[in-house]
């Protein structure tokens, strides 16, 4: 008996311990992310005269708390990103050292416990914290209320409280429509188990439906994105003489706008600024690429942008590959699993190789996601600006972001990018059991990413092609012709008006030349004249 007591203890404690272990690597997990996305908030936010002489005041203490909630968020979201990633390079470790004892911590657990606490705090985030920091951000305490940072959050609740009402209500009628069960129309007290992952599930297509949109877009955006960052290769061009030619204009510019004895009107000073900072902007340029290596300047730009165009080829391909193995019956739903067997089996079939281009993939995603959707014209206007960003963009950013690095994992499994399987509630969802929905969104994001990629490279050529077309055309030809018979009228017409008012000259001329005449005759008759009485004298 005391032996099976002490076993019981020893399990007991050993679960203890390991529970214990998992919250300790946990913690310090979102430690360096909460450290690392601070310090991204505070590069963009936009610093008030505030933060330094009103350090007690209420709005300083509403302004502090949103900015740890938006830290708070951006962790998450950088967490779900690397979900994956850390699950990925955690089972090719765990087949390289199966029996490591420095390895004895890293286990299916932990990354399932991760996985939970993810989906957790993004919840948590989603509905109460983001929510909470914008409409604590807005509030002034209610009308009659004392002033103070406790009316403010008095408002705040009872806001928070009205807004969760009506979203569980929606919920509750989505459900009871698209649901035909009956007790899920009645089990309306079941927020818990129910309708908060049914919601979450909504969320999460909304998501993933925003990257089928992004991602695309993204993929093309990229090669400009990296175009301006990177130094591009130009042959047979003196860098020196165009640095001065700038410098010489910049300088001409200056003088121009601070010259106080030639005034200058208002919309004349304004293209003179924006010209001022076009030419700066081209200076900087030019001083970078004169400071860049030969390396830089001749092979990193081409290399960049092939290995780029590489990974896109290789998403496009594996996206094809599963598509066909959906229609095919090679490939499997996208379901979640509550027990995964890690350290088992390699996920591709190269291996460690093949398991690395996968992580470089499912980020190569989240990074043309982010930059696509800034590339939208309609979501353009909340881009973060670096050091002039306002509070409620800042919030609007974190949301965004966390929309988009929660549907991450959904997203690179769907479309095969993985074939680690969904942990805890992110394969719950009801939409990734549906055959077609998947099919569609696999077609969609192939087709689509094809699109752009070719709308990108070809645009040149499409335009060359179409103003050939165009030149070539019947219908070109017919208003060349008008406009040059409408010419050559025109100019007939100048011709005749031109010959006219020659013609009116001569008469002038010649009345000038007759009295030019006339006045000689007198003038020698005047003469003669004179003459004749000397003689006579």
């Amino acid at each position: 008996m005391a032996d099976e007591a002490d076993d019981v203890w020893n399990h007991q404690e050993q679960v203890f311990h390991n529970a214990v272990r998992e919250y300790i690597i946990s913690l310090l997990l979102f430690m360096a992310l909460y450290g690392i996305s601070f310090i991204v908030i505070t590069k963009f936010r936009k610093r008030s005269e505030r933060d330094d002489f009103y350090q007690a005041d209420d709005d300083a203490w509403v302004y502090r708390i949103s900015l740890w909630i938006c830290t708070f968020t951006l962790a998450v979201s950088v967490a779900a990103v690397l979900l994956l990633p850390i699950s990925i390079i955690s089972n090719e470790i765990l087949l390289i050292y199966p029996k490591s004892w420095y390895m004895k911590w890293l286990n299916s657990s932990l990354i399932h416990g991760l996985w939970n606490h993810v989906f957790l705090f993004s919840n948590l985030s989603l509905f109460i914290l983001m929510p909470f920091a914008y409409f604590f951000t807005e509030s002034e305490g209610f009308m009659g209320s004392k002033k103070g940072i406790m009316a403010r959050v008095y408002e705040t609740f009872v806001v928070l409280f009205l807004l969760g009402v009506l979203v569980v209500g929606l919920v509750w009628v989505a459900s009871a429509l698209l649901d035909q069960d009956t007790a899920s129309r009645e089990s309306l007290l079941n927020f818990w188990n129910f309708y908060l992952p049914y919601l979450y599930s909504c969320i999460s297509l909304l998501g993933v439906l925003l990257l089928l949109v992004c991602t695309p877009l993204g993929f093309a955006r990229l090669f400009n994105v990296v175009g301006q960052l990177l130094v591009k290769p130009r042959f047979m061009t003196n860098i020196e003489e165009d640095i001065y030619s700038a410098k010489f204009e910049e300088d001409n510019l200056l003088r121009k706008l601070k010259d106080k004895l030639s005034p200058i009107s208002l919309p004349d000073k304004q293209d003179l600024r924006k010209r001022l900072l076009e030419v700066q902007t081209e200076r900087k340029k030019l001083e970078r690429r004169q400071k860049a290596s030969a390396w830089q300047r001749n092979l990193g730009y081409p290399l960049v942008m092939l290995l780029l165009l590489a990974m896109t080829g290789i998403a496009v391909f594996i996206v094809s590959i599963h598509t066909l193995g959906l229609l095919f019956g090679g490939a499997a739903l996208p379901v979640g699993v509550q027990d995964i067997g890690l350290g088992q089996a390699s996920l591709s079939m190269f291996g460690v190789l093949g398991a690395s281009v996968e992580i470089v993939l499912i980020l190569y995603l989240m990074v043309a996601s982010v930059v696509g959707f800034y590339s939208v014209p309609l979501f353009s206007r909340i881009r973060p600006t670096k050091a002039n960003t306002p509070m409620t963009m800042v919030i609007a950013n974190c949301l965004v972001l966390l929309m988009m690095s929660s549907a991450l994992p959904v997203l690179s499994r769907t479309i095969g990018i993985t074939h680690f399987d969904l942990l805890g509630y992110f394969g719950r969802f009801n939409w990734l059991g549906n055959f077609y929905i998947v099919l569609l969104y696999n077609v969609v994001f192939a087709v689509g990413t094809g699109l752009c990629l070719v709308k990108k490279f070809t645009v040149s050529i499409r335009r060359e092609l179409y103003a050939r077309l165009r030149m070539y055309s019947p219908v070109t030809r017919r208003r060349q012709s008008r406009t040059e018979s409408m010419s050559a009228a025109v100019a007939h017409t100048a011709n005749g008006m031109t010959a006219t008012m020659a013609e009116s000259a001569n008469p002038t001329n010649d009345t000038a030349a007759a009295m030019a005449t006339g006045s000689n005759s007198t003038n020698e008759n005047l003469s003669n004249g004179n003459a004749h009485s000397i003689k006579s004298d």
